[in-house]
């Protein structure tokens, strides 16, 4: 932003402590400071609001968009037109459809399955010998 470069950053230091003098150049410093910290948190609460100005506009942008363009498929397609529901699936008799409450019971026994085979997988393989190759 500014282009300070080391010689003119050497000279404001000189300028600084011949005008403030060494004694008082803290005290200076930590004001400057906090003035700059202010100037920043001012500056950036601004670029926030900016920023969400910007965007609520282009949501607005997008929703008339949107309502123009559902307006046009909505013109061209009338729900005038009797909508027909999906024909649904017959189960034979061999294939019964579940229920929800039956599908749960039978993943939950599955899970308990699972569990159970694991255990026992676990348990065969601590109780199992070493390989021949591993003996000393």
């Amino acid at each position: 932003m500014f282009d300070i470069g080391a010689f003119e950053l050497l000279v404001v230091a000189v300028v600084a402590i011949l005008v403030i003098g060494p004694k008082d150049l803290p005290l200076a410093l930590r004001t400057a400071g906090r003035w700059i910290g202010k100037i920043r948190r001012v500056s950036s609460h601004f670029r926030t609001g900016l920023d969400a100005m910007v965007r609520e506009a282009e949501m607005e942008d997008l929703d008339r968009k949107w309502r123009e363009r559902n307006e046009a498929i909505m013109a061209a397609h009338p729900a005038d037109e009797q909508m027909e529901p999906l024909p649904q699936a017959v189960p034979s008799e061999g294939d019964a459809a579940l229920s929800a409450a039956e599908a749960r019971l039978a993943h939950e026994r599955s899970e308990v399955d699972t569990d159970a085979d694991e255990g026992e997988a676990a348990g065969k393989r601590s109780t199992a010998a070493p390989p021949s190759d591993m003996k000393g």
